[in-house]
Parts: C-alpha cells; sequence; structure tokens
C-alpha cells in the first residue's frame, strides 16, 4: 500500500486486505506471567456465575509478549449479559485487589465492566466494539469479536475511539490537584500519558494507513506528521516515555495535562471532528 508521500510501505498491523489485525494472543503471553493470567481466568470464573459473565478478555502488554515483570499491569475486560450493577463493580474490584496482591509479576490490575448490549450497539461500534475485536484476547467465553466488523484505519475509527479527548481534561485537572503522594501522581502520569500519546498516534493513523499499539512507535508516527510543531513532537515523547515509566514529577503532568493535552483535544477535532456523544 503506499503512504500519502507517495512511497510503497508495508502494512502495519493490518491483514492483507487492509483490515486492523486483531493483536495479542494468549500464546505470546510471556512465561514470568502464564500464572497471573491463569489465576485471572480462575478468578474471574469464581466471582461471576454463567448467568452475569458472557465473556472475559485480556488486553495490552501481557497479551501483546511485551510486558516486563514488576513494571507491568494487567488490564482486563469483563463483558457481562446486562448491565454491570454496583454488584459487579465490587465483584471486579476483589479480583483486582486480590490479584494485585498476590503477584509481584504486575503492578496494578484494571478491571472494565461493560455488558453484550453495549460492545455490539451501534454507538460503541467504532469505539467499544474496536477495541474488544482488535485490541482485547479472549479468556474465558463467547468471543464477540464475531458479531463486529473488520475495521480500517478510517476517519472515522479515529474520530469514534479518541474524538472526546477534551472530556478527560478536567478529570486529570482535578486528580493533579488533589494528589497528595508519589503513588498517585506516578499513576495519573502514566494513564493521561497513554491516552495522549495514543490520541496522538490516531490523529494521524488515516495518514498512516496502519495501526500500533507501542507507544515509542507511535510518538514518532505523530512526529512523521508534524514537522513544523517540534515542541510538540519533544512532549509526544516525554508522554510515550511516562506512559513506560510512571513521574512523579509535577512538572511532567502540568506540561502533559496543562500544555499538550488541550493542544491535542483542540487539533483532533478540528481534523476529525468530535465524538458522538454518550450518555
Amino acid at each position: 500500500m503506499d503512504d500519502d508521500s507517495g512511497g510503497h510501505v508495508p502494512p502495519r498491523g493490518l491483514n492483507a486486505d487492509g483490515t486492523i489485525r486483531r493483536e495479542g494472543s494468549l500464546g505470546r503471553v510471556p512465561p514470568a506471567f502464564a500464572p497471573v493470567v491463569a489465576a485471572a481466568r480462575s478468578r474471574i470464573t469464581g466471582a461471576f456465575d454463567g448467568t452475569r459473565l458472557h465473556s472475559a478478555y485480556i488486553y495490552g502488554s501481557i497479551p501483546r509478549g511485551t510486558a516486563v515483570p514488576g513494571v507491568s499491569d494487567l488490564d482486563l475486560l469483563l463483558v457481562l449479559r446486562t448491565r454491570p450493577t454496583g454488584a459487579d463493580e465490587a465483584a471486579a474490584r476483589a479480583v483486582e485487589a486480590g490479584l494485585d496482591a498476590d503477584f509481584g509479576q504486575i503492578d496494578g490490575v484494571g478491571a472494565l465492566l461493560t455488558s453484550t448490549d453495549a460492545v455490539t450497539s451501534e454507538l460503541e461500534r467504532h469505539d467499544l466494539g474496536f477495541f474488544l475485536a482488535c485490541l482485547c484476547t479472549p479468556l474465558l467465553g463467547e468471543d464477540l469479536a464475531g458479531r463486529l466488523p473488520h475495521y480500517r484505519p478510517t476517519p472515522l475509527l479515529a474520530r469514534e475511539t479518541n474524538g472526546d479527548l477534551v472530556l478527560s481534561l478536567p478529570r486529570w485537572r482535578r486528580r493533579a490537584a488533589e494528589a497528595t503522594t508519589d503513588a498517585e501522581r506516578r499513576n495519573l502520569s502514566r494513564g493521561a500519558g497513554r491516552r495522549i500519546v495514543r490520541s496522538g498516534f490516531t490523529l494521524v493513523m488515516p495518514r498512516w494507513r496502519g495501526w500500533t499499539s507501542d507507544l515509542a512507535e507511535s510518538a514518532e508516527v505523530f512526529a512523521r506528521y508534524y514537522p513544523d510543531h517540534p515542541e510538540r513532537i519533544e512532549q509526544m515523547r516525554l508522554a510515550a516515555h511516562t506512559g513506560r515509566n510512571p513521574s512523579a514529577d509535577p512538572a511532567v503532568l502540568s506540561t502533559l495535562i496543562e500544555d499538550l493535552a488541550p493542544w491535542l483535544a483542540a487539533e483532533y477535532v478540528a481534523v476529525h471532528g468530535e465524538k458522538a456523544p454518550r450518555h
């Protein structure tokens, strides 16, 4: 396929037909994390019976095979048969806490909860649906990817995945202002850094015509299309570094949240438009 400079380049993260290839598999889980994944499967099954849990997935560096023991976190998506309840949330938090306490290989656990109706809805087709179909690896139950379309790196996908970055800014600012420990600041910097870099990447994804979840590569792809913004390029590289190596430095948080993110949110809407509103 050709990029916008006219040169021929091989597909990146794509299938032969130009659709985005599902990243990650249980076969790529590093040996050090195999016990963690096995325990996650067992504990999720114990916490949610068959009448509540439809399917479970793992995503992030562990199924991509790039996780680092003692540094990487465990990311889970739990799809319930109906809308999650308070009891479901409590069960998920208990699974998170138990896994985090019992396995030193991981630095934190996050379990997202949703429902089958939400994942397969028209509204979420190019956001949550894409996330499950392309970025999540099946762990338990029926794989809902079979009910979803094949995705391409289009402006529609860009808009619906990250066209709402501006909504994160008030929350990040509040958390930064209320943070009292280095651990809280590091946690915020990691989440904000990752979200910013992924938004920077999807901003230019339709022009690059490929897919990657690698933070460093994402920052360099962004840099390729914003050569006249050297300051933003360096800030994006900082965000990528922070996403992998969280910082408690208030100056880093300020650069990401008060400078880079607002610029990126405005640029994103100017290029791709606003994401369809959610309730």
